[in-house]
């Protein structure tokens, strides 16, 4: 055995996987399984990438500065308060790095995004899973876990992989019940698909407790440039402002992003759209018997009626090169995350499951 080993946790972790992007033998595969924008990055953004292009040997700002400016004037935010993170990947990992390490205790739901506990784990704390209810977030259960050596509490809302939502109030109850000492985490990557939401920024107004995490991978079409943002009080700020590496996104990630934010027709149009599509998918399978949960995300959980159903449904949309997601890795073995794609695609992945259950020839 070598003498050289990772520290405690190291090895607990299942190394991410992404959604599938091909098929073997399949042309013209239609991937619904990663959540992205099927309208593809704003103009806006393509033309600010081919503005900077030129300025590519030099070194991007290290403060982030006109793309915190954006943000801060697009939601009516303090731009003081806001950092930058090579998506919102690196501010969750960074906040586990900051307030959890051995000896401590990371709070997580039964089917939140994987990056929680992988984030507890690598920063050396022991992540704790709360049960859900019906697929929902439970405030009760959270706050019954919490202990002294809670640091971290992380929710997504909406969520995913389940696409449900807690309420303004649910989730300032949770604020206002945790301790002092433990942090709040509100992951809002998928927030901008709810009109009128503002992730939470209010409430991390008013608490010293509370950070909302954001992300230009989903509904601004930016996932291959890895853009995230945090909002939170000065003091987290601080803190955060003194691991982050200097030049933790490029030239090309803040120009794009900057132009991107500011691009809110586009957001729009992107909304409306998704909201419609989600509508008529979620109704389409719910009228063949499938178990959808109203989502208030850019994808639908689709819930079949055992783990082997969902497997064998699964293999035949991939059959037919569409690409959905098995979550049994969130304890979801029964059910397939489908993203809410361009119209042909909606059209087409019901069209393979009515097919797959008998009903289309």
């Amino acid at each position: 055995m070598s003498p050289i080993a990772p520290k405690p946790g190291i090895l607990d972790i299942a190394p991410y996987v992404g959604g599938k992007s091909h098929v073997d033998g399949v042309r013209d595969v239609v991937k619904l399984s990663s959540n992205e924008n099927p309208a593809g990055p704003p103009e806006s953004a393509r033309a600010a990438l081919a503005k900077v292009s030129h300025t590519l040997h030099r070194y991007p700002s290290t403060d982030h500065a006109e793309l915190r400016a954006a943000i801060a004037e697009v939601h009516g935010l303090d731009a003081d308060r806001i950092i930058c993170g090579n998506g919102s990947d690196e501010l969750i990992a960074m906040l586990c790095t900051a307030y959890s390490g051995p000896g401590t205790e990371v709070i997580h739901t039964e089917h939140g995004f994987a990056m929680y506990r992988i984030s507890a784990l690598t920063a050396g704390a022991d992540p704790v899973e709360v049960p859900e209810r019906d697929r929902r977030v439970d405030v009760d259960a959270i706050l019954a876990a919490v202990t002294e050596r809670t640091r971290l509490v992380f929710i997504a809302n909406p969520a995913n992989p389940t696409g449900t939502m807690l309420d303004v109030d649910e989730v300032t109850r949770l604020a206002e019940a945790l301790p002092a000492h433990v942090l709040l985490v509100l992951d809002g990557a998928y927030a901008e698909y709810v009109e009128g939401y503002d992730a939470g920024a209010a409430l991390v107004a008013t608490r010293e407790n509370v950070v909302m995490t954001r992300t230009f991978s989903k509904i601004y079409a930016l996932g291959g440039l890895r853009v995230g943002w945090l909002y939170g009080p000065e003091h987290i700020l601080d803190v955060l402002g003194r691991i982050r590496g200097p030049f933790n996104l490029g030239t090309l990630q803040l120009a794009a992003a900057e132009a991107a934010i500011r691009d809110q027709n586009f957001v729009e149009r992107s909304r409306v759209e998704n909201t419609r599509l989600r509508r008529w998918i979620t109704d389409a399978l719910t009228e063949i018997g499938i178990g959808c949960d109203s989502s208030e995300a850019n994808f639908v959980l689709a819930r079949f009626e055992t783990a082997n159903e969902a497997d064998a449904c699964e293999l035949h949309l991939r059959q037919q090169g569409l690409l959905v997601r098995k979550v049994g890795g969130y304890k979801l073995p029964q059910a397939l995350r489908i993203t809410v794609g361009d119209e042909p695609s909606c059209r087409r992945v019901v069209h393979e499951v009515r097919r797959f259950k008998g009903l289309d020839s």
